[in-house]
């Protein structure tokens, strides 16, 4: 069985953020196909779409490696969010379906129900699907494969502190949710500016400004061709 490209692409993508693949590391297709269980093929066409996405740097005399992103750079990733993310936002409140409304409603609820006992873990996880299906709810293709390229890069290069008030924060996507609802496009671009100000602080590099990393790299075997993995 051929396992398709943008399997193994996400495979390898999320083992660079999770920093299994440490910064400038060499990504060598034949240890990579050996350890996510496929051939050299879709290896060689994900590491290509992971250099389009910023992930992966080819380098004269070493190939393919795991790129080096600067303070700069990550910096700059911020920034891009804070402009694309409210857009985002006003977007959905124009062109989300009743299906994004039920998922965002039922992530709050079961968001606001963690927040109060305290499952930090969960929320972490409840977190990241709230955007993306806000992401989704754009309806645009495009800003929703942008919005999705920016969560993980900054989760590659940031660590995030949780919020000193979970509740409070359940309480700002509720409120979001509410007015993607209403279709209340600049009320839904107010909330999410001013969540994102709110979040910015509890950014932090994960790796020294002279380029070091600043956590551990783990090293686990991975498999993309069983039931169980994760695509």
């Amino acid at each position: 069985m051929r396992i398709p490209a943008h399997s193994v692409c996400t495979a390898i993508r999320d083992d660079i953020v999770a920093g299994v693949h440490g910064r400038g590391g060499r990504l060598t297709e034949e240890l990579l196909a050996r350890r996510y269980g496929v051939s050299r093929v879709p290896v060689r066409e994900a590491l290509r779409t992971l250099e389009a996405e910023g992930f992966v740097v080819t380098r004269r005399h070493a190939g393919a490696c795991v790129a080096e992103p600067t303070e700069e750079e990550a910096a700059d990733l911020l920034e891009t969010r804070a402009l694309l993310e409210p857009l985002g936002a006003a977007r959905a409140a124009r062109r989300r379906t009743e299906a994004h409304l039920k998922v965002m409603r039922g992530l709050v609820r079961l968001g606001r129900d963690r927040a109060g006992q305290g499952h930090g873990d969960d929320l972490r996880s409840l977190d990241g699907w709230f955007h993306e299906t806000l992401a989704q709810a754009t309806g645009s293709p495009s800003l929703t494969a942008l919005l999705t390229q920016l969560r993980h890069k900054i989760a590659w290069l940031y660590t995030v502190a949780a919020p000193a008030d979970p509740v409070e924060r359940w309480a700002e996507y509720g409120a979001l949710t509410d007015a993607v609802a209403r279709g209340d496009g600049e009320r839904a671009r107010a909330l999410m500016t001013l969540h994102i100000e709110r979040s910015l602080p509890a950014h932090r590099l994960r790796f020294a400004p002279g380029g070091r990393a600043t956590e551990r790299v783990r090293n686990t075997q991975r498999a993309v061709n069983t039931p169980s993995a994760r695509f």
